[in-house]
């Protein structure tokens, strides 16, 4: 063989065999919205064309499965892709936990994880769930899935190649973006892919290579799509294939290899230098749970309860913060305890109520419902009122969880707090509707909407206030309205301000309160007329729209923001009192226990009591 062929024989044996002796491509689908009218048969046209690519080793499915995230749809959507040849690992998307009427559970039912690893050509792919998990609050990767990723990658070889999954970008739409990059930035990552935007995107997270996935959804066109993603040993390719066409020509490449840092930066993290400001509130003790916490702890004085997103209660010493006891239902808690005759009291995603020993941490009854059960408990004149995802709102009795009455005429999901107010139970659903039940038998009282036919708009998540006969919320539609109690016909609709699902009343009652959307807390004084907004406080804590209410005691008032960010200000002069950053996602209504002692729970499952010591 003469030296120049030897040469060219080498080059290409070196370079070309090994690199297509490992390679291999995939699906990757996205945004699939199995709901809208034509999601259905979108996926249904992408799986019958993925089954005749017989070059794809498996599929890839990065969430929004669905459009509500409904239990028919999950289902749907689970037989849809189980027509598959080939495997295929699904995560879910914020259109499947945001709106999910079961808390997550109907997604792990169907399929089996919400995040999912495997190693492939000696590749590891890693997926992690992504919320938001209470309706219009920000993105986040939830506690037990970056647990369980630190897990993972405490067992992943340093130089193995490493491909990370994730509904959103992992940029800030994410609020704790940087907990899933700086995991993953100390390993060999190669490169991340999202959906969420519905367009192909290339992106670059702080050095690493992103990528974008368009949506399957035909939107303005006639068929929808996905990508074929060719991965060789030094680089990939990503390619738009629509169904019953040829594969495009790749609209995005880069290459593989050993990751290096960026030496670029700083890069953005989460500041808490407003604690600075405060030094006078303290922790007295912090826990961080093993999952997000997206409801209120509550206590007794001696003892603090809550659920986490993996089905866990939790009690803890309210004075030192150490742990009493865990037990564990079988769905995702989203249900704030309420503790009465020395029970503490809930619902689950499993479907049941439970009644647990404070001290013991024992089973004392559960009640079963037909569906999840999200709502939150009160308790009065020895009845549980609560409300669960079969349509159905109940009153239990308080020593044995015996069925009092029930009333199956509610629309939608109810994920809410009930108001007692007189002979009423009243509570919001996302069915569009608020609804005034007689406390003593279920029976319907009254019904009302904001006109809207939209359920995203409906009054579900703020929690009513009451007083004189006039029943106050705030629906997503960004309007305060009043009520009239007896009648439920609206009084007066007030939209100055841009108060959206957080309200509260004053220790008088003489007052509203609202959270605005950008930065301000008004007030409207209490009465059957539009009074305008009375008063306005700027106080700086930016864009805002989670539903965590305002809590008025021993004088001030106290609010949770999106952002961790507890706010005290006092009503009377106006004033902020103080401001406490717990972690960098959302602060769940908080527990005043007085004017000194705040109970706090973050969605990322930091559970906190505050305590201003001067």
């Amino acid at each position: 063989m003469k030296l120049r062929h030897y040469l060219l024989f080498a080059l290409f044996f070196l370079f070309y065999y090994p690199t297509q002796a490992q390679t291999f491509k995939y699906g990757f689908v996205t945004d699939t919205h199995v709901g809208t009218d034509t999601g259905e048969d979108d996926l249904r046209n992408t799986v019958a064309d993925l089954n005749k690519q017989a070059d794809l080793d498996f599929i890839l499915v990065t969430g929004d499965i669905t459009e509500m995230g409904t239990q028919k749809e999950i289902k749907l959507a689970k037989e849809i892709l189980s027509g598959l040849n080939k495997p295929f690992y699904v995560i879910p998307g914020n259109h499947d936990t945001g709106w999910s009427e079961s808390g997550g559970v109907d997604f792990i039912r169907e399929f089996g994880d919400d995040k999912f690893t495997f190693d492939h050509k000696g590749f590891r792919f890693i997926a992690c769930a992504s919320g938001p998990y209470v309706r219009m609050s920000d993105g986040h990767i939830p506690r037990d899935a970056t647990v369980w990723l630190d897990n993972i990658l405490k067992n992943t070889p340093k130089d193995m190649p490493v491909v990370f999954i994730n509904h959103y970008p992992i940029d800030n739409s994410l609020d704790n973006w940087y907990e899933a990059i700086d995991r993953v930035k100390k390993y060999n990552i190669q490169y991340a892919i999202c959906g969420h935007g519905h367009a192909n995107k290339a992106m670059d997270f702080e050095g690493i290579e992103g990528t974008m996935g368009r949506s399957n959804l035909r939107a303005k066109d006639s068929i929808g799509g996905y990508n074929v993603v060719t991965m060789r040993k030094d680089s990939v390719f990503f390619a738009v294939k629509r169904p019953g066409l040829e594969v495009q020509q790749p609209w995005r490449k880069f290459a593989l290899g050993t990751f290096k840092p960026k030496s670029y930066g700083p890069f953005e993290r989460p500041s808490f230098a407003i604690n600075d400001t405060y030094p006078e509130v303290k922790k007295t003790w912090s826990y961080h749970s093993a999952a997000n916490v997206i409801s209120t702890p509550a206590t007794d004085g001696k003892t603090v309860v809550v659920g986490n997103a993996i089905g866990e209660i939790e009690a803890f010493n309210l004075a030192d913060g150490k742990k009493k006891w865990t037990y564990k239902t079988g769905g995702a808690i989203y249900s704030s305890p309420v503790m009465v005759k020395g029970m503490a009291i809930l619902g689950s995603g499993d479907g049941h109520v439970y009644a647990m020993d404070i001290n013991s941490g024992k089973l004392v009854w559960k009640y079963k419902a037909q569906a999840a059960v999200l709502g939150s408990p009160v308790v009065q004149k020895g009845k549980v009122f609560i409300g669960s995802s079969d349509n159905t709102f109940r009153a239990l009795n308080v020593k044995n969880g015996n069925l009092v009455w029930e009333f199956k005429g509610v629309e939608g999901t109810l994920v809410g707090t009930p108001l007692l107010y007189k002979d009423k139970v009243i509570f919001g659903s996302w069915g569009r509707h608020l609804y005034a039940l007689k406390k003593s038998n279920g029976d319907l009282l009254w019904k009302w909407n904001n006109g809207h036919g939209n359920r995203m708009y409906s009054p579900a998540m703020v929690t009513p206030v009451a007083h004189d006969n006039v029943v106050y919320i705030a629906a997503p539609d960004r309007v305060l309205t009043a009520i009239d109690a007896n009648e439920g016909t609206t009084l007066w609709r007030n939209k100055e301000a841009t108060v959206r699902e957080s309200i509260g009343i004053s220790e008088d009652k003489s007052l509203i309160f609202g959270k605005t959307m950008n930065d301000e807390v008004v007030a409207y004084q209490t009465q059957k007329t539009d009074p305008g907004v009375l008063w306005r406080l700027n106080l700086k804590y930016g864009y805002e729209h989670v539903p965590s209410m305002l809590i008025a005691k021993d004088n001030n008032v106290f609010f949770g923001t999106k952002n961790g960010v507890i706010y005290a200000f006092d009503p009377k002069t106006r004033k902020q009192v103080w401001a406490h950053k717990v972690d960098h996602s959302m602060v769940n209504t908080v527990n005043v226990i007085n004017g000194k002692k705040v109970l706090v729970a973050t969605m990322d499952g930091v559970i906190t009591l505050l305590e201003k010591v001067n």
